[in-house]
């Protein structure tokens, strides 16, 4: 049988490269000289203190800051330098907390996932297919939130607000999913809730790219962590390797004992 080779080469290709992206906003540099590949299907961390550069990096990924150009600058996503808006949305879906305030109001659960189709805040009288409703029904059951459906977001805890949140960027089945300090208040119990989720979402076959200052946040299934200061990407490299003692101290100027308990990671001693 033969084989399109451009099709395979589409394949083989990273889902994303960054080659010496620099962004500027309000005079200074949130990126610095990024360089990074992250394959398909890849569960990376991005861990930074706040101000660090992590939710700049995610911009430029979804195109929201544009790099400065320059030689040897370039930004791929599966080997290319162009993509549209409905190729991305096949690819990365986005959850973050910019996102969540943006759906604090009177939107129903349901109507919050059903928007996803249309990459708006709420409906606006959009044309609802059966095919999305059926989608929706789908998500609503995978992220166990069907009697919460009918609640606007405003009435929702900040945990039960996020799984709608993740239910909308999971809409178009994208390859993997992006999340901006995903657990920024929340409680233990909605922390060991969204943790359980999240691993469920990995194991459904949807890749994960999470930036973060909770080391806690870092679930079993992320193999690769990447340390992030002042702009740029500090250490990269297996999780066992990047969490220890040494450069998790380092890269928050604070004296820490770093353990592992059941494929978590803890910081202790400050």
């Amino acid at each position: 049988m033969t084989t399109d080779n451009t099709t395979n080469e589409k394949k083989l290709s990273p889902l994303l490269e960054f080659e010496n992206i620099t962004v500027i906003k309000g005079g200074r540099k949130v990126l610095d000289s990024i360089s990074v590949t992250i394959k398909e299907n890849e569960n990376v961390a991005i861990l930074g203190p706040n101000g660090s550069g992590k939710s700049s990096f995610i911009k430029a990924v979804t195109r929201e800051y544009y790099p400065l150009t320059g030689e040897g600058v370039s930004f791929r996503i599966r080997g290319l330098e162009r993509c549209d808006v409905f190729e991305m949305r096949s690819l990365f879906g986005i959850v973050s907390p910019d996102l969540q305030y943006s759906f604090h109001r009177d939107l129903s659960g349901r109507d919050v996932i059903l928007s996803g189709f249309f990459s708006s805040i709420g409906l606006y009288n959009r044309l609802i297919t059966t095919e999305m409703e059926k989608r929706t029904d789908m998500l609503l059951a995978f992220l166990e939130i069907e009697d919460l459906e009918d609640r606007t977001m405003a009435s929702m805890s900040s945990g039960e607000a996020r799984r709608f949140l993740i239910g909308r960027a999971l809409v178009h089945d994208p390859k993997t999913l992006i999340l901006d300090e995903p657990t920024t208040s929340l409680d233990l119990h909605a922390l060991y809730s969204f943790r359980a989720l999240l691993r469920k979402i990995v194991r459904s076959g949807t890749g994960i790219i999470m930036v973060t200052h909770n080391l806690h946040d870092i679930i079993p299934e992320i193999s690769r962590v990447i340390l992030m200061r002042e702009g740029r990407f500090w250490k990269d490299g297996p999780k066992r390797e990047i969490l220890s003692d040494e450069l998790i101290s380092g890269l928050f100027e604070a004296p820490v004992h770093i353990r592992e308990e059941g494929g978590y990671y803890y910081a202790t001693g400050y």
